[in-house]
């Protein structure tokens, strides 16, 4: 292993340099002219598998293509560990909001600053230079390797399940490997034990069949855009607490260790409210803000679009309103049963004075990890060697649909140790990932590899 260590940081500006080219490519999935760059980054990264030793291919699927690696020269009796990570990324914009081009990779003050540095390309790229500096350092790994990378994440992964359950044989192994998340603070390396689970709808609340002069009709025809607010205002109580009948009849409630442990966790929840910016928190009473992000469902308002907004003013009576709100889920929440409960309550409370439409977008299910046993342990010493502080046992308030579907098909555990920190702007402009967690962070992987090779064994 010192080998590989030793060239990981000898070849550490050159990394670098080759994530810079990734980030480069405006690989977003979600529009179709990126297209043609989200099958760029697919290539670009199979090279580079390549280049790392791994056997690899851009594999097509209904939608974005998959890339596969695989190295499987540790022999039958070694374990083979399955990585998967995604290549495609959100959209940048506003675009007006970022201080240097969303790609165009920028370093200030330690940071990276570029759309995917974070999420996800920066850490799946970290997991291709830790296994070239196995395989270029001593020619093998402690173990087999399966590689996936999508290019559907940030869409909902619509045609990773049928990937993977039509080559399940081929992609067996003994343990998921994710890195797509954030580690507790700077200094402080975290393991994953919760994500929730996500909802995602569109909602669309129709009058007249054009839009019409406010004084002329305004009165006569329902206005769509005051009747989804009236509907949107129904979506929770005063306890913040969500009032769409039967929405909590399946949260599984979490344990009294599990929620002593999070409040032990040294969050300062001032820095926390000043780094977004808010005059204040808010959240369901009686529970903390970490088991708000972490443990409890929620239901957001992601969109509004109705009637006129451009300068000045114009007296319009708009024909259709339209918001889109998700829904974070917990353990043991179906979204899709989530999404008819909210179709069911919005047209309990919708006038017969206008039509409505619920549209289901997307969804993935929640997932909880027993976070004790071999597994743990062995992420536990590769992360506390690189970083020299133990780690500590986090949730995230994210969703990765694919993490119980992974476990579900393949029938083994997920170990989720991400690298980016608190405010890296996930989503968001100015999106950003350190450099120092670049460099631990595959030394990191570079000794968890090692570990699993024994503990898996």
């Amino acid at each position: 292993m010192s080998d590989a260590l030793a060239y990981a940081r000898d070849h550490a500006s050159r990394f670098r340099d080759e994530l810079f080219e990734f980030l480069r490519i405006p690989s977003v999935s979600a529009r179709s002219e990126h297209d043609g760059d989200t099958r760029a980054a697919a290539e670009w990264l199979a090279a580079r598998m390549a280049a790392a030793g791994l056997e690899s291919e851009v594999l097509d699927t209904p939608g974005h293509p998959v890339v596969l690696g695989e190295w499987r020269g540790a022999g039958d009796d070694a374990p083979t560990v399955l990585i998967y990570g995604h290549y495609d990324v959100q959209p940048p914009e506003p675009l007006e909001l970022w201080t240097s081009p969303p790609f165009e990779p920028t370093v200030r003050d330690g940071r990276i600053y570029a759309r995917g540095s974070a999420d996800d390309k920066g850490q799946l790229h970290m997991h291709v230079k830790a296994l070239e500096s196995w395989l270029a350092s001593t020619g093998s790994l402690p173990v087999n390797v399966v590689m996936v990378a999508e290019g559907e994440e940030e869409i909902g992964s619509p045609s990773l399940v049928p990937f993977v359950e039509a080559r399940a044989e081929r992609l067996a192994c003994d343990a998921v490997v994710i890195s797509d998340s954030a580690m507790f603070d700077e200094g402080l390396p975290s393991l994953l034990f919760s994500l929730r689970g996500l909802a995602y709808v569109e909602v669309h609340v129709r009058a007249a069949k054009g839009d019409l002069h406010s004084g002329a009709y305004g009165g006569a025809v329902a206005n769509p855009a005051t009747v989804l607010a009236r509907m949107i205002a129904t979506l929770h109580d005063d306890q913040g607490r969500i009032a769409v009948p039967g929405f909590y009849d399946r949260v599984k409630e979490w344990d009294a260790e599990t929620r002593d442990a999070i409040r032990a966790l040294p969050f300062d929840e001032e820095r926390f409210r000043s780094g977004v910016g808010a005059p204040g928190l808010t959240g369901e009473a009686g529970y903390s803000t970490l088991e708000r992000l972490w443990i409890r469902p929620t239901c957001e308002i992601n969109g509004l679009l109705s009637g006129y907004t451009g300068e000045g003013a114009k007296t319009v009576l708009p024909a259709e309103a339209m918001a889109k709100i998700s829904f974070r889920l917990v353990p043991d929440q179906d979204p899709k049963r989530v999404a008819r409960l909210l179709e069911d309550h919005l047209r309990s409370v919708a006038p017969p004075s206008v039509t409505l439409e619920v549209r289901e977008l997307h969804g993935g299910n929640p997932w909880r990890a027993d976070p004790g046993g071999p597994l743990f342990e062995a992420a536990g010493r590769a992360l506390e060697a690189a970083f020299g502080a133990e780690p500590v046992l986090v949730g995230e308030g994210g969703s990765i649909p694919i993490v119980g579907d992974f476990e579900r098909i393949l029938e083994a555990p997920a170990l989720l140790v991400g690298f980016a920190l608190p405010g890296c702007n996930m989503h968001a402009p100015d999106e950003w990932f350190t450099l120092d967690n670049y460099d631990r962070g595959i030394g990191a992987l570079v000794r968890l590899y090692e570990e699993l090779g024994t503990t898996l064994r």
